[in-house]
């Protein structure tokens, strides 16, 4: 069930971020992953999240902002379950998604997306907090 996700949810948001991440983004510094961390409920202030629940817990979520899909996680417990799919697939039919920035070395993200019908329309070298992890933009 995709439903809208409250301020008392963000703790179980960063659970699932922290898992997903360290077992996606093997390229991230520790120091990186700390700082990003950290930031996760500045950042959730700024996008419309959305979580999936499966028998009453969260297990995965997304954040949008201006027709780009800002953030997807899915628990690692949970990954290829179809969990990711639902949520893209929504957010492109409902909510007028269009767009994704993902971390070029995050290969199997890279290759969900163009899965899901997305094509890189652009490359910049640093990610949005300036740090050098390369993001391919993608669009529909």
């Amino acid at each position: 069930m995709i439903r809208e996700i409250k301020e008392t949810d963000y703790p179980r948001l960063i659970e699932i971020w922290e898992n997903a991440v360290l077992n996606t983004h093997d390229f991230l510094k520790e120091e990186d992953f700390l700082y990003f961390k950290k930031q996760l409920p500045v950042y959730f202030q700024y996008v419309m999240l959305l979580g999936f629940e499966q028998e009453g817990v969260l297990v995965g979520f997304m954040g949008i902002a201006n027709g780009n899909l800002e953030m997807l996680f899915v628990d690692n417990c949970c990954r290829g379950a179809g969990i990711g799919k639902q949520l893209v697939a929504y957010a492109v039919a409902n909510l007028q998604v269009t767009k994704v920035d993902v971390n070029e070395q995050n290969t199997q993200a890279v290759g969900f997306y163009k899965y899901m019908g997305f094509n890189i329309v652009g490359r910049s070298e640093l990610d949005g907090e300036g740090k050098e992890y390369p993001i391919l933009h993608m669009g529909l």
